[in-house]
């Protein structure tokens, strides 16, 4: 990641996983922290500030709170988000539906919006997608259809800041071994561990080290598609 000394940065779900390594590799190379969470005890970014992407009152103080700490906005990285249970989608619920939709979709979009104004020129908004968002996969409908909001309300970003100058980025990755697994399955070990089972995935490191300047699609080697994978024997 190029020097950021003198930029200030905003990450959201930054307590664990992608987020964290995110956060760490802005600071790494300069920048000034916000993180937001909800655990903000799990937070190790310079400011540590609770942040529901869910609540409209809690992403407006948080944004509010934020600029003013830091005196300004270069980077906005929307990484929160997550995935709740992985059933065909006549077994759905409308409650995990809408905790879906509201934290990967509504989340990234009302934190963007509110962010926008604050955001300086040359500033970089990097949106958090996933390669479910480009290749659906069976019993994840309602996940894989807020990914593809985010990869659709990305290119329409970049349509709407056309002419000004503001970078707009996707990233998708792929197996990724992080706390989304235990978060998808409630918390069971067993199943959020035979996810990474008998396959080297990526790490949370690999994605915050390796963003593109557009979009960068990133996978294990054993992997082709959300669940084409190679295990070991």
């Amino acid at each position: 990641m190029a020097g950021l000394e003198g930029k200030t940065a905003i990450v959201t779900g930054a307590s664990s996983g992608i987020g964290a390594a995110v956060a760490h590799a802005l600071a790494q190379a300069g920048a000034r922290v916000a993180g937001g969470a909800r655990r903000t005890d799990q937070l190790e970014t310079e400011l540590k500030l609770e942040l529901d992407v869910t609540d409209p009152a809690s992403c407006e103080r948080f944004v509010e709170e934020a600029v003013r700490e830091l005196g300004g906005l270069d980077v906005l990285v929307n990484n929160a988000g997550l995935g709740l249970g992985r059933d065909s989608f006549d077994a759905s619920s409308e409650e995990d539906e809408e905790t879906v939709l509201e934290t990967n979709v509504h989340g990234l979009m009302r934190m963007t919006r509110l962010c926008l104004p604050h955001l300086r020129d040359g500033g970089h908004i990097v949106n958090m997608g996933s390669i479910a968002g480009r290749q659906a996969y069976e019993n994840a409908a309602v996940y894989v259809a807020s990914k593809f909001a985010v990869r659709g309300f990305s290119y329409a970003l970049r349509e709407d800041l056309l002419g000004r100058p503001i970078h707009v980025t996707t990233v998708d990755p792929g197996l990724v071994e992080s706390n989304f697994s235990r978060v998808r399955f409630r918390g069971d070990e067993e199943k959020a561990g035979a996810v990474y089972a008998d396959v080297e995935p990526l790490t949370p490191d690999d994605v915050a080290k390796r963003v593109n300047i557009d979009e960068l699609v990133v996978k294990a080697l054993a992997q082709s598609s959300p669940v084409r994978i190679v295990r070991d024997a």
